[in-house]
């Protein structure tokens, strides 16, 4: 049984849609167990192990692709090797691959990155700073921009077929509204996102461990999320 060591946040979403939609079912192929980012316990010694970076998600496969465990940590890396082990949702040709890949490093280096800003600078930082509140609200907006023109000719993110960059970028859309984002200047990204969300394996991705994550409102787990707990040498 795959163990995953996660959080309700779209980087670990994307690791559960991607099991289900591989057909690992919960209980039965793979568990789940929960890592309390607000309380610390991405900085555990265990932890730190398999996912040095103290960020989830990560994972223990234990018959890894020579038959021996392997662990792995960076959500876009799990899903590759997801995608590898299952033969699912990989373009078989070079060139649909390679289009898959761009849109995945688009998510992982463009989208997460600057929406988990705009999440920080418009709900979390302690100070309303208009010029970062401004900066990431606007590259959020950009970026929904690139792909509601993407999808113009295509159904999915990557073309023709649903693919790990589907996968990817779709849990980062689930808080538009924390991001500034009105759907009706993106109709046809709002068109991908609703047929998306419609999949019962993307359903039942998105609840795993729903109820564990509270509010955020105590300053010892903004320490552990935002501030000195981070840069501790460990």
């Amino acid at each position: 049984m795959i163990d995953v060591y996660s959080w309700p946040t779209p980087n670990g979403h994307k690791v559960h849609i991607m099991l289900e939609e591989c057909g690992l079912k919960l209980g039965r192929d793979w568990r789940v167990h929960p890592i309390d980012i607000a309380k610390g316990d991405q900085f555990e010694p265990g932890f730190l192990k398999i996912s040095p970076n103290n960020k989830i998600p990560a994972m223990v496969d234990p018959q890894g692709p020579d038959g021996k465990p392997i662990s792995l940590f960076e959500s876009g890396a799990i899903l590759l090797y997801l995608a590898g082990k299952t033969g699912k949702f990989l373009p078989r040709s070079d060139r649909d691959r390679f289009k898959m890949l761009e849109w995945l490093m688009f998510q992982m280096g463009g989208v997460g990155p600057m929406l988990g800003q705009a999440h920080h600078f418009r709900i979390y930082a302690p100070e309303k700073i208009d010029y970062a509140v401004n900066r990431y609200t606007n590259e959020a907006k950009r970026l929904y921009g690139v792909m509601d023109r993407q999808l113009e000719n295509h159904p999915y993110i990557a073309g023709r077929q649903y693919t790990v960059a589907d996968i990817a970028i779709f849990p980062w859309l689930r808080s538009w509204q924390n991001q500034g984002i009105d759907w009706a200047d993106y109709p046809r990204l709002k068109d991908w996102f609703d047929r998306i969300a419609a999949r019962p394996a993307v359903q039942r991705g998105v609840a795993v461990l729903a109820d564990a994550r509270k509010p955020l409102t105590d300053d010892k787990a903004r320490q552990n999320l935002f501030g000195a707990a981070q840069y501790q040498k460990r």
